[in-house]
Order: C-alpha cells, then structure tokens, then sequence
C-alpha cells in the first residue's frame, strides 16, 4: 500500500462542513487502499486571532509563550478532523507536535524541524488508522512547544512524508493548483499539470504564495513529490488533478520545441530599494557597508553597483525586505562618517517582477523578450537579478500588474 500524506490549509477547515467534507477525502484515500496520515492548519482567521490577543496583552513578551498561546489553532482543528473521520467509523486519533514528537530548534517562533519520531504513527497507520497531526507545531530541546513560522504546516507536512517514506505529499488549500501567473491578476492564466521542485522554490521564494519555500525545499532534499490541489474543486472519486511538483529527474519533460521556456511570473510587492550614494571606489568598501546588516540579520536580495566613472566614487543599490527598511537606514547612517558616503535614500514604492523556467537553461534571447516587453509598456527597470532558472527585475510598484499581464502574454503562457 502507497503511503499518502495529505495537509489541509486554514480554508479547508475554516468550520465544520468543510472539516466533515476533508473527512470525506480522507476516508476516499483510505477506501482507495493507501495508507494515510493527515496534517491540519488552524481555522481560517484563528491564528491571526491568537497572535492579536498575544500582542495586545504582552507586546514584545515571551516567545515561548507566544507559541504555547499561537498553537492551541491547530490543536483544536486535529481533534475535530479525528472526531469527523471517528463519526465515519475510520480509528482515527490526533496527534500533537509534542506527542509524535516532532523535534525542531530552540527558535521560538521560526523553529527549524530537525526530525520527526513516526514509530507509533506508523503502527496506527498499518493497522488502518490514520493520524491526525497538528501542524505548525513542535518540540524544543529543553522540552517547550515551539511553532516553525507562517507556512509552516506545510512544511511539516512535507517533513512527515520524508520521514514515512510517503509516495507523495497533498496539499489541500482553496487554490486548484500552481498557476502561470496570478489568476486574479492575469485573466488567461494557466493551470500547470507539472512544474519541477527548482522552478516552484523560485516562484515561492519571488511571491508565489501557492507554497512555502522551506516545504519545496525539503522536497527537493528529500525528492518527495508534492501535489498542491483544492478542497472544494471536486468529491471524493471525481478528483481533478492538481499541480504536481517533483525533481525535474522525476519529471518526463517535453521536446525543446513543446516546452515552454518561461514556466511562470511570480511578484512580490513586499521589498525595498536601498542606494549608498557617492561612496568611495576602493576593495572592501562593499563588505564594510553590508557588515552592519548582517549582524542585524536583514537579508540582503538583490544588488547591483554602478560603474565607477571618475575613479573615486560609485553608487551601491540592494534591496531587502520592505519592513527591515527603517533598521536598515539607522544602521547604515551611523556608518556614513566613518565610510564616507554622500547619503543613503530608501524607496519602498518598488515591485519584483520575476520570470522563472527551467527551460531557460537551453533557450537564448529569455531576457531581451522581457525587457522588450517592459519597454513597450514604458515601464522602467531599476535593478536586474538572474540566476539560471529565473530572471528577477525591480520596477515601479504602480507597474506591477501591467508588467505581469505584459510578460504573460510575451512568453505566450496562455498556450
């Protein structure tokens, strides 16, 4: 019998009818003669409640606490799903992250999963009883809950199929799929059958908000096959596929002149633009400026440094993350004296735009098609970014749906 892992997000358990209805799809994968193991999200709203309440009675107050608090979501969900699949006559039980346990950092907030103990999850499911596991959640060293961060049961999902051996990791949500583009933004875009774990983990990681980063990139490390499908699409025995998301080695891939070179468009409006003005042309100046940033732990994405033209002095522009902008500022003007640059300004008023394929690998004239797409469009490009699979651009944020509805149709993703 195959080993399934399916994870339900927030909307699939937003409430009972579509708990009994997640129920339903559980006892189908059962029926269907596969060995299953669920993982649940909290209530759609109910950890934005959680950490709300958090915050409002002890702003700034212990992390540890905050998880014990932030948790209890997925705990009440995992034992209505094990009651719903109980009323079918499945033996069902939930499980917490402390139960199984699934071990992680020390981090409270943004634990990293180290391991996950499946020994007795594994008994339950051979007998024919299927686990119910409260997502988001774990245990530290020193015996504390502690929660892996936003996103974060989906990649204890993916974790959970590594550690069973699982033939593949569902992802349940109230999306169809992994798109082209963002449907509510491009009318055209296309439901992908396939996409390989590379060209998914640059599409999360540029805006994408189908799936987590950390999840495809256990995928990758553990080459479990992921399948990002809707709740509420389809019945049990009339399932539509989804999205399939493996390595590209587990991928049968079309001819060169089939595949499509660009995969998908993804964005992101959450970034800033930082640029260090005049700052002396000499080795290490560079290191120098982003040393504060580092210690501050802001993440540094794109970067480019203009040519020097008189020898003596050149311009630095990054960006980071849009809410580490007035962190970064300060850190970087209390090195202005002692570099001395001319002036550091910030713009928050920016978009990536980022084409990602791994069929760019083999295909030329990738770039000129979206420049030439962009130029038409009179939208200005600040920054440039590539990698092998992707090519990343910073514009004006007021573009950014005409950049993306303008690149779908240039790379013909509607075909």
């Amino acid at each position: 019998m195959a080993v399934i892992v399916q994870k339900f997000g927030g909307t699939s358990v937003s409430h009972l009818g579509p708990i009994r209805r997640v129920a339903r799809r559980v006892k189908a994968e059962l029926d269907a003669g596969n060995e299953v193991a669920v993982v649940v999200s909290a209530m759609a709203g109910v950890t934005d409640q959680l950490v709300g309440w958090v915050r409002d009675m002890a702003p700034g107050g212990s992390a540890a606490e905050h998880d014990v608090v932030v948790s209890s979501g997925e705990q009440v969900t995992s034992g209505l799903v094990a009651l719903a699949l109980q009323q079918m006559g499945v033996e069902a039980r939930s499980w917490m992250g402390w139960q199984l346990p699934v071990r992680t950092s020390a981090s409270h907030m943004r634990a990293r999963i180290h391991e996950i103990d499946t020994g007795e999850i594994k008994q339950s499911m051979a007998a024919g009883g299927v686990p119910v596991v409260a997502g988001f959640q774990g245990l530290s060293p020193d015996g504390r809950v502690t929660t892996v961060g936003r996103g974060g049961s989906d990649t204890l999902a993916v974790a959970l199929a590594a550690a069973l051996g699982a033939e593949r990791c569902d992802l349940y949500s109230d999306v169809t799929g992994v798109f082209t583009a963002d449907p509510w933004i491009v009318n055209n875009a296309r439901k992908l059958d396939k996409i390989t774990c590379e060209e998914m983990l640059e599409l999360a990681s540029l805006g994408a908000k189908v799936l987590d980063p950390r999840a495809v990139r256990l995928a990758l490390r553990h080459r479990v096959p992921i399948q990002v499908l809707s709740s509420f699409a389809d019945l049990p025995g009339t399932l539509v596929e989804g999205t399939i998301i493996t390595d590209v080695w587990g991928m049968q891939l079309e001819d060169d002149e089939k595949q499509n070179v660009v995969t998908g468009i993804a964005y992101s409006r959450d970034d800033a633009k930082i640029t260090v003005v005049r700052v002396p042309d000499k080795p290490g100046v560079a290191a120098d400026i982003l040393a504060p940033l580092s210690v501050a732990e802001i993440k540094i994405d794109m970067i480019v440094q203009n040519v020097s033209h008189n020898g003596q002095a050149t311009d630095i522009t990054f960006t980071i993350a849009r809410e580490d902008a007035g962190r970064a500022l300060e850190a970087l003007r209390k090195l202005q004296g002692k570099l001395e640059f001319e002036e550091v300004l910030s713009d928050s008023e920016v978009a990536k735009v980022s084409v990602i394929g791994v069929g760019m690998q083999s295909h030329a004239g990738v770039a000129q098609t979206m420049f030439s797409a962009l130029a038409e469009n009179d939208i200005n490009i600040q920054v440039i970014s590539t990698s092998e699979i992707k090519i990343s651009v910073l514009i004006d944020e007021r573009h950014t749906e005409l950049a993306v509805r303008a690149l779908h149709a240039a790379y013909r993703l509607d075909e």
